[in-house]
């Protein structure tokens, strides 16, 4: 079985002592399908609690009093993958909220309480030119001891190619046309990104990275937070990466629109 799935099935009759972040992470976002306030009122800050979701209000309460709307929606939430860089834990997952979605969560963490959130969502669409969903692919997490050289890897990869900083490196980041995709409207292979590219060119469509504000890496998976516009509108970008030896082999990503700062519940911004 994938370590990922040995992660997500952890046993609730741990004690709290034994609770690792992601445990807690876990723990909290699959409350949010259960009515279950616990995981809620034990792992995230009552006082320092800082939301990115700006369809949310500040603070913690407002996870507790979304509790039975949440419920009776029939929420259900099955997470994917999970990756853990330091205070950070990260979390890929198919959401049934109000729609189908596909979403990423980040959590930071201080002394053990969760303290900050931010997230990504997209409407599931039917799979992709290669057949590939939104969801599978590798979710072993594999290769710790280089962690930090895949985060490099991929920052320059963001960099370099997503921001456009130095285009000409594009093919030095892929084994060949090795690269699965799992973007929903993009072949696997660079031949399959540059087919993308182009036909959103030709429609007038243009995909701008500006700012990348976080990477979260564990072992062979690095998650990047990015800042740009689609198709004109402010967007925020979730990019996860699957490195092996040393070259880009897998992508999922979740884009998603900026809300407007007049229709946001809270001041903490997107990032």
């Amino acid at each position: 079985m994938d370590k990922a799935m040995n992660i997500v099935n952890i046993q609730t009759k741990k004690g709290d002592e034994e609770m690792t972040n992601q445990d807690k992470a876990i723990a909290v976002l699959k409350s949010l399908a259960e009515n279950n306030t616990k995981p809620i009122t034990d792992y995230v800050s009552e006082k320092d609690y800082i939301q990115h979701n700006l369809t949310f209000k500040e603070g913690r309460q407002t996870m507790l009093d979304a509790l039975p709307v949440l419920k009776e929606a029939g929420t259900t939430i099955d997470i994917k993958r999970v990756i853990t860089d330091g205070d950070y834990v990260a979390l890929q997952s198919e959401y049934n909220l109000f729609g189908h979605k596909d979403g990423f969560d980040i959590f930071r963490f201080e002394d053990g309480k969760i303290v900050e959130h931010w997230d990504n969502l997209l409407a599931v669409a039917p799979p992709n030119p290669s057949g590939h969903t939104q969801f599978d692919g590798v979710t072993e997490i594999k290769d710790l001891d280089k962690t930090e050289a895949n985060k490099k890897i991929v920052t320059s990869f963001v960099k370099d190619i997503l921001v456009g900083e130095n285009p000409s490196k594009l093919t030095s980041y892929f084994n060949g046309d090795k690269y699965i995709q799992h973007n929903p409207s993009i072949a696997d292979g660079l031949s399959g990104l540059g087919e993308a590219l182009g036909a959103m060119a030709k429609a007038g469509i243009q995909m701008i990275y500006s700012d990348v504000h976080m990477v979260i890496g564990q072992g062979n998976f690095v998650l990047v937070v990015s800042e740009g516009t689609f198709a004109g509108q402010p967007t925020s970008y979730y990019d996860l990466f699957r490195v092996e030896n040393g070259k880009i082999a897998e992508h999922w990503d979740v884009i998603e629109t900026i809300t407007p700062e007049v229709e946001r519940q809270n001041t903490d911004g997107k990032f």
